[in-house]
């Protein structure tokens, strides 16, 4: 269903003069009053200036028609529009035209051949809309001296001009204001976290070296499965201990083993002659393998102090990103010395501190919103719905006196990093209905709080409001603004210029 805005201005010949087509048409008279139209629908916004009807007189319509993108209003740039005369007891008047040199705007001429009160309609047919506006009963008179002697109610001040073409160069949006529940929330400081049992220190069991693993030595940034091995650690020789004296121990073991394996191949060979008892083959297969278990022991003490591949292996000991690495393959490090930091980055904890002396505004914190540095909106999160409450802390911390709510949040994009400080509205739990608009809308003038109001097409209108209940990026207004007004959601800064410095956003009108 479409929704109607529908005003009816009177311009003054000399307004429309300026604007006036340069199609061959004559310009308004000196005195002569003209209409100016703002409509919309669900899709399309027209603004439409033409003179009074005066039958067998023709007028032309300057048809500026918008594309409601609610990422930012586009002029319509190809299609046909067609105007409608209907009712009234007489036949159907049409006339039709294309998009102009200037795009956004549609010239459409017709000389009306009936007087009366007539309805008056502009179909928009084109690739990106067909829709219809229906502006409602305009009068056609029986001459012009006729229509320039009504007099028409006066609507006030003209109010700041900003031109549709203006607005075409820009990122601009209007919308109407409307109410909607919005959740009281309060500004608090919080500070993102791995979540428990998502974060692992690995450290140093004594002083000692550090050995890459075959992949390398982790890096920060790197992902790592639980189990993976990535380094090793040797720890340093005691004091009577040196390299010559584990390759002798190798040795040893060496020769132990083959000694053994020899042991083990003879009683075999009598057991099969049926010369020795089953038991002793036995004693000497678990003499072998206890020999071949000491000669790995020994290579890899040795291998772990000369250059091998042995070492105690640092594994993670859980999925998750490398945050943090401590020292480097070949360093000398500490016992207890921090070597890799590990978190699992996919899931993180929102922990929120709540000062004591807010503590009374809140029933139970049902979620949180905040800006990132470079993102347009807020990110909010609803407890149940992209968010869980893990905790909401009973006891005052007595240094800081603030009470922690944790809040465990996804992180797919990897955006969010742990320990990032932020500063986040906490949602208290209580709720209201009221006007609310986006937080884009405003603008901060030295303390007051300013949006602009969208009166005509092309006038707006500066308004200070009182702000209320912030969720998100909407804000709940408690004076200033009607239920229905159309207020400039994006480019409100360009119509605050437009009004205090014309100058500087240049005329840019066409009609």
């Amino acid at each position: 269903m479409n929704k109607l805005n529908l005003s009816l201005v009177l311009l003054t010949a000399f307004a429309l003069a300026a604007c006036s087509p340069n199609n061959g048409q004559a310009p308004a008279e000196q005195g002569a009053s003209s209409i100016a139209i703002t409509h919309y629908t669900d899709s399309t916004e027209l603004f439409v200036e033409f003179k009074k009807l005066v039958k067998g007189e023709q007028t032309s319509f300057a048809a500026h028609t918008t594309l409601l993108n609610p990422l930012g209003f586009q002029a319509v740039t190809e299609g046909k529009m067609i105007v409608v005369l209907s009712g009234g007891g007489q036949p159907e008047e049409r006339a039709e035209g294309g998009v102009s040199a200037a795009p956004g705007i549609f010239r459409i001429a017709i000389t009306p051949k009936f007087t009366g009160k007539r309805h008056l309609s502009f179909q928009l047919l084109s690739a990106k809309a067909t829709v219809t506006h229906e502006l409602g009963v305009v009068e056609v008179y029986s001459d012009r001296k006729t229509a320039d002697a009504v007099t028409e109610a006066e609507t006030g001040a003209a109010g700041i001009a900003f031109s549709k073409e203006q607005q075409w160069k820009i990122s601009f949006a209007n919308m109407p204001v409307t109410e909607r529940v919005l959740h009281e929330s309060l500004t608090v400081s919080a500070t993102l976290r791995p979540r428990a049992g998502g974060e692992a220190i690995i450290a140093a069991p004594a002083a000692g070296l550090l050995r890459a693993a075959s992949t390398g030595f982790p890096q920060i940034g790197m992902t790592v499965k639980a189990g993976q091995v990535l380094g090793y650690f040797v720890p340093r020789l005691g004091g009577e201990t040196d390299a010559a004296t584990l390759q002798l121990a190798v040795e040893r073991a060496r020769i132990e083993a083959e000694e053994a394996r020899q042991a083990l191949t003879r009683l075999e060979e009598l057991f099969k002659a049926e010369a020795i008892a089953e038991k002793r083959v036995r004693e000497a297969r678990s003499r072998n393998r206890l020999a071949m278990a000491e000669l790995d022991a020994a290579q890899h003490r040795s291998n772990t102090y000369s250059g091998g591949s042995g070492g105690i292996p640092l594994k993670s000991p859980i999925n998750g990103t490398v945050v943090a690495v401590g020292a480097g393959a070949g360093a000398a490090v500490l016992d207890g010395q921090t070597l890799i930091h590990i978190a699992d980055l996919g899931k993180l904890w929102l922990e929120v501190r709540i000062p004591e002396s807010e503590l009374g505004k809140i029933t139970q914190p049902s979620g949180a919103f905040f800006h990132l540095e470079g993102e347009d909106n807020a990110r909010v999160l609803e407890a149940g719905r992209n968010a869980r409450l893990v905790a909401y802390g009973g006891l005052v911390n007595k240094d800081t006196r603030t009470v922690p709510a944790i809040f465990e949040i996804d992180n797919p994009e990897g955006r969010l990093r742990a320990g990032m400080n932020l500063r986040v509205g906490l949602y208290t739990g209580r709720s209201e209905k009221i006007l609310a608009i986006p937080a884009s809308s405003i603008v901060d003038e030295n303390g007051i709080t300013v949006v602009f109001v969208q009166k005509e097409g092309e006038s707006f209108e500066r308004r200070v409001v009182e702000p209320g209940t912030r969720d998100g990026e909407w804000v709940g207004l408690r004076s200033g603004i009607s239920n229905g007004e159309r207020i400039v959601s994006i480019g409100a800064y360009q119509v605050r210029l437009a009004a205090t410095a014309p100058a500087a956003l240049g005329h840019g009108h066409a009609h």
